[in-house]
């Protein structure tokens, strides 16, 4: 692993059982004793960002003086399933930060209500009229997932509720002229260049075989990587699959630099270990869907050297103790985001927006330094400014 200047600023030191972020933490497994640790920031075109800093992220404390009744915020995405590591790194954060602003702010305390998914479209749709029924609810924290998003997105924005994700990537989203639903990160079109020019402008890599899981997310990233490299080697597969050999033998006759995947770490781990018992030693490269100790734990010895890209920033030293301290385990990819939007979404309330209009209108208009990032976003809820993050399984 080459050290980064960018990353030791971080701070960065080793912890265990980490969940996939900062430099102050890493990702062990059970067996391997591997981590996931942040490796260099990176922009569009593949070229290496110095990272940003975030000792004046906002505080969601506030004053102590903040007064409100009956107050909450949601949580929609993946609590159970395969998938559920990342919804509930979403949750924890956002959690997090409910709780620093409640202890501080006896007059004002703010509810997070969690609305679990599983990360399937069906159940957000379902779920999803539970969510504006409660005349509490005045902000979401999601969906997570693409998908679900897409699938909900339009019922959020006719009721008026600020939807403002952690997680969901696809570049169409904000292309539905939906009027409430903001992108807490950067979008596909950002990472898949941005990984893309990275394997191949700075890595140097030569041949590169795309793999999609067939999922709105999966394929949305891949596409986006495909059309950077102009891609001629590519596979699909199934989520939910387990047997990937077709695709194995696939790879291993292109003989590839480096394999591509898009989707999520219950497919990952099993494809990775399959490409290596079938003699594809290419770098395993993925992203934010992978981008979790899960991945690590299942995929074992085989992900290690893997590189993961992912629009979520790293956390901070002083984040990642408060978040280990409280939830016995380190954050993991989105914990950072979940944080931040639940803080600026509590600022507005502390700022008297007490309604679903006067949050979406603080929203819309808010700019500040967060754990993770800036956050300012345009018209389209898409953010003014996007990086990308990539790890390395070490």
């Amino acid at each position: 692993m080459r050290a980064r200047a960018s990353v030791f600023m971080l701070g960065a030191v080793a912890l265990v059982l980490a969940g996939c972020h900062a430099g102050a933490q890493s990702d062990d497994t059970n067996q391997s004793n591997l981590k996931i640790v942040p490796l260099v920031q990176i922009a569009q075109d593949g070229t290496e960002v110095p990272a940003s800093n975030t000792q004046s992220a906002a505080d969601p404390a506030g004053d102590g003086k903040a007064l409100c009744t009956n107050v909450s915020l949601a949580m929609a995405g993946a609590l159970n399933g395969p998938d559920a590591a990342l919804g509930t790194n979403i949750r924890n954060g956002a959690q997090l930060a409910i709780d620093k602003h409640n202890a501080a702010n006896p007059g004002c305390q703010v509810k997070l209500r969690e609305f679990d998914t599983e990360g399937l479209p069906q159940n957000a749709s379902n779920i999803a009229p539970q969510i504006i029924g409660d005349q509490s609810v005045l902000g979401l924290i999601g969906p997570g997932f693409s998908g679900e998003t897409k699938s909900t997105g339009q019922i959020f924005s006719e009721a008026g509720l600020v939807s403002a994700t952690a997680s969901a990537t696809n570049v169409t989203l904000t292309q539905q002229g939906w009027k409430t639903f903001f992108r807490g990160l950067a979008n596909d079109g950002v990472q898949g260049p941005a990984v893309a020019n990275y394997l191949k402008k700075t890595l140097g890599y030569k041949k590169i075989c795309v793999v999609d899981d067939s999922t709105d997310y999966g394929s949305g990233l891949a596409n986006a990587v495909r059309g950077t490299l102009g891609n001629d080697c590519n596979a699909s597969v199934k989520k939910g699959d387990k047997d990937f050999s077709a695709a194995v033998t696939q790879l291993k006759n292109a003989s590839p630099d480096a394999v591509f995947f898009g989707g999520y770490y219950a497919e990952a781990a099993p494809l990775v270990q399959q490409l290596r018992n079938g003699g594809v030693a290419a770098t395993f490269v993925s992203a934010d869907g992978t981008k979790d100790v899960e991945f690590v734990k299942q995929a074992g010895d085989s992900a290690k050297d893997a590189l993961l890209s992912c629009p979520c920033g790293p956390a901070s030293n002083t984040f990642a103790k408060d978040y280990t301290a409280k939830f016995d385990q380190e954050p993991g990819t989105y914990s950072t985001e979940g944080y931040d939007l639940a803080t600026i979404l509590i600022k507005g309330i502390d700022a008297g927006k007490t309604t679903r209009a006067g949050l979406l209108d603080w929203v819309r208009n808010y700019q500040g330094q967060g754990v993770a990032r800036e956050y300012k976003w345009n018209e389209n809820g898409e953010l003014t400014s996007t990086l990308i993050w990539v790890y390395k399984v070490t």
